[in-house]
């Protein structure tokens, strides 16, 4: 990396190019040159596997993450200071599974305060795998700006033979610096893919191939140049309605998973917890089990929301008023988004509105 500091010594040296200098002048007059040059990216970590340590090599799903800080990461590969000017922030240290609302709130309003920086062209967020998804799509939702926002992850720890993480860092960052990537909303770029934080989720948990979209990724990372093949037709990001600047804190929505067999213990369980919406995580088309009908009528008359979704792993389409009579019930459906892509956009709607046709609307634009 380049310091400020390093960078004004050679500033000055190369000021005294014109009356001669020395061979240290030019190598830092070059070396200012290409920093200059350079874009300028903030790594802000948070844990997961990408900085996890197994304790053996051949430990590739067994380990402890979230135990290597940021600066040892971007010590790690030093192929980083060609891409960009890099720096380091450690925000949180936790698996991202143990991640709650309230983490959310925090580093989505860190996120938003660097990107309102002129000296920050892009930003990375390393992650877990297990939630990464949920993150990526709140600050798709929340951060009002168009640079390049970039989460990133890994399958492996960086202990592992065949390690993944530092070679999808290097493409992180090499992606959050480029021009090419602003106002395409937020990324999540794992092997070698650039994928839409709002489509794309974790489908295997054993394998580096771990994140796909349903609609295909964006675009792909080869040798360090970007390759795009379509854009994210959802509102995002600058065109999104919801500021980060205006949220501190999110209502609770529950997910109740049904499958066969399925009966309302969960689902009356939840309500009683205080929750403002209710998630059923549904087979097929969002489908609602009969016994399970009159509950939700129930607690929608109460005053809990109630939002259909698709357990299906490889891309549930839930079509309002198909199963379930949505209008008759005032229910919401969830469009193409899995469970907890549904409750991130529900908690961020509930800041906004209780109106269920207002909530309908944003569920078909995000």
């Amino acid at each position: 990396m380049f310091s400020n500091a390093l960078a004004l010594r050679a500033n000055s040296l190369c000021r005294g190019l014109l009356r001669g200098t020395t061979l240290t002048a030019l190598a830092l007059c070059s070396a200012a040159a290409l920093a200059a040059d350079l874009p300028k990216v903030v790594i802000l970590a948070t844990g997961g596997t990408i900085a996890g340590a197994g304790a053996e090599a051949t430990n590739s799903a067994t380990y402890q993450a979230a135990k290597v800080p940021v600066d040892k990461l971007i010590a790690g590969i030093p192929q980083l200071g060609k891409v960009a000017e890099v720096r380091g922030e450690q925000v949180f240290q936790v698996a991202s599974e143990s991640l709650r609302n309230e983490n959310l709130v925090t580093l989505a309003k860190r996120v938003a305060a660097l990107a309102k920086q002129k000296d920050v062209d892009g930003i990375v967020i390393t992650h877990g795998t297990d939630t990464a998804e949920e993150t990526a799509y709140f600050l798709n939702l929340v951060v009002p700006s168009d640079k390049p926002i970039v989460v990133v992850a890994s399958m492996r720890p960086g202990t592992a033979m065949s390690a993944d993480g530092q070679l999808n860092l290097l493409n992180a960052v090499g992606v959050a610096g480029s021009s090419d990537a602003r106002g395409k909303g937020v990324l999540v770029v794992m092997n070698d893919e650039i994928n839409s934080g709002r489509d794309v989720s974790k489908a295997v948990n054993i394998r580096v191939d771990a994140f796909r979209s349903p609609w295909g990724a964006l675009g792909m990372v080869v040798e360090g140049r970007n390759y795009w093949f379509r854009r994210l037709d959802k509102r995002h990001t600058v065109n999104s309605e919801f500021n980060i600047d205006q949220i501190d804190s999110l209502p609770l929505v529950e997910i109740a998973y049904a499958a066969g067999n399925a009966n309302p213990t969960a689902y009356r369980a939840l309500a009683q917890s205080g929750a403002k919406a209710l998630i059923h995580a549904g087979p097929g088309n969002g489908s609602v089990a009969a016994g399970v009908v009159p509950t939700l009528r129930e607690l929608r008359g109460q005053g809990l929301h109630i939002i259909r979704s698709s357990h299906v792993n490889a891309g549930g389409f839930v079509l309002r008023n198909a199963e379930q009579p949505d209008d008759q019930y005032d229910w919401v459906v969830a469009h193409d988004l899995n469970p907890q892509k549904a409750r991130i956009l529900a908690s961020v709607a509930l800041t906004k509105t209780q109106d269920s046709k207002e909530l309908q609307r944003i569920f078909m634009q995000y």
